[in-house]
């Protein structure tokens, strides 16, 4: 693309790299409220576009709409206006539902209230308080309140919960307020913790071992491996990268023994059989679980792999929808490897994307990918149902270092013992 081109996408918020931000680096703004409180001509406002269909007949949103996009001085957001929580009927207590799901995995909620209707709204409240999530109380319709003032909108009188602010979709005021308060909670929720740099050092070299099958990628790198790549190169770390079946040879053109090398899990086995045992080895697997804060959570696992009996089901999930291949990691090499190790016949389920069973009691294990595409308070949420319902909640690095024996040699280098 020409300079002037790039200019032109620029101004269009088509840019190169503007969405390329994954959503599970994004911080997660949800919109909640009863019906025709506001939210749809709110979110319209605050993206600038007709993101959401607007109507005076109530219900119009019918299903979660999501809008990624740059919300300064916060930078990659995802905006999502959701469905009236007061919906009704069968398809109505679906919607609502999916608005639960939201909420488990959104880092700011906006809470709409309709101001010519008044406060309302204890349960959504309650709702979005019991998920300590940080909010904010809106009220909408300002310019048809002949001059309320906020102190006259607080919804209990408690000192724990924020003023309200008073805001018109139809006019605009209060958006930019709006956007301000919602820019000054997030930088609060900006996901601040390393994936990889600070277990090396400046100058150091760190070898990437990716694999080139069928399931890889054509073209590009998966996200976890672009993501430590770049953190890496950020942190003056010298990086090299080569297949499993290179490694030998990498390992010989070095002058020093690499200070780590981090692996695909799927060739755990082949790459620890190629290093020697004192150099530190772990995979982006097991980093990515680090990262999104249930690795410990894995490693308390694991050993219900033992007691897997013949015919008990077992969750698969990714957070990711991709195309199956036929050597898939998650629906082929994982089942097979679990069977081998345990010689038991169970059953696999797998799930993805954001499809996540609630009710987990008819599983005896949930083995969990590294969660790139989700971002951590959805993780977090996964892995608190699982724990409230007993279910061992593990991840797929974990899982294969276990199996091939080297569980405690691929944790050491983040400071892990099992």
């Amino acid at each position: 693309m020409s300079l002037q081109g790039i200019k032109t996408a620029r101004e269009k918020g088509n840019a190169p790299g503007l969405n390329e931000t994954p959503s599970g680096e994004r911080i997660q703004i949800g919109f909640f409220g009863r019906r025709n409180a506001g939210k749809s001509s709110i979110v319209n406002r605050i993206t600038g576009q007709e993101m959401s269909l607007v109507s005076p007949h109530k219900g119009t949103t019918t299903d979660p709409v999501m809008k990624a996009m740059e919300l300064l001085p916060l930078g990659p957001v995802m905006i999502i206006d959701t469905p009236g929580y007061d919906d009704e009927g069968d398809l109505g207590e679906l919607r609502i539902r999916k608005m639960h799901q939201i909420l488990s995995r959104i880092d700011i909620a906006v809470l709409v209230i309709d101001g010519l209707q008044g406060w309302n709204d204890n349960r959504m409240l309650q709702l979005i308080q019991e998920q300590e999530i940080p909010y904010l109380i809106v009220y909408n319709k300002s310019d048809l309140l002949c001059g309320m003032k906020q102190a006259e909108l607080s919804p209990s009188g408690k000192a724990s919960v924020p003023a309200a602010l008073l805001v018109s979709a139809e006019t605009g005021e209060g958006i930019t307020e709006l956007k301000e308060r919602l820019g000054a909670i997030g930088a609060s929720a900006l996901h601040t913790k390393p994936l990889v740099s600070d277990l090396v050092s400046p100058g150091d070299t760190v070898v990437l071992v990716i694999p080139i099958d069928e399931s890889a990628p054509k073209g590009r790198l998966i996200l976890p491996q672009q993501q430590v790549l770049r953190e890496l190169l950020e942190a003056g770390v010298i990086s090299l990268v080569c297949r499993e079946t290179e490694l030998a040879q990498t390992l010989a053109a070095m002058k020093a023994p690499p200070a780590l090398v981090i692996t695909d899990s799927q060739v755990f086995a082949q790459v620890a059989e190629i290093l020697p045992e004192e150099t530190p080895l772990t995979s982006f697997s097991i980093l990515m679980a680090r990262y999104k804060g249930f690795l410990q959570t894995a490693l308390d696992g694991i050993r219900a792999v033992e007691d897997l009996q013949d015919g008990d089901l077992v969750l698969i999930a990714e957070g990711c929808t991709h195309h199956r291949q036929c050597k898939d990691i998650g629906t082929i090499k994982i089942p097979g490897w679990i069977k081998a190790h345990t010689g038991k016949d169970i059953t696999i389920k797998a799930c993805s994307g954001r499809e996540y069973p609630e009710d987990l009691s008819p599983y005896k294990l949930v083995i969990h990918c590294g969660g790139c595409m989700l971002n951590e308070r959805e993780i977090q949420a996964r892995k608190r149902s699982a724990r409230s319902q007993g279910i061992p909640f593990i991840n797929y690095g974990v899982l294969i270092a276990y199996i091939n024996g080297i569980l405690k040699r691929s944790i050491r280098p983040v400071g892990l013992s099992v």
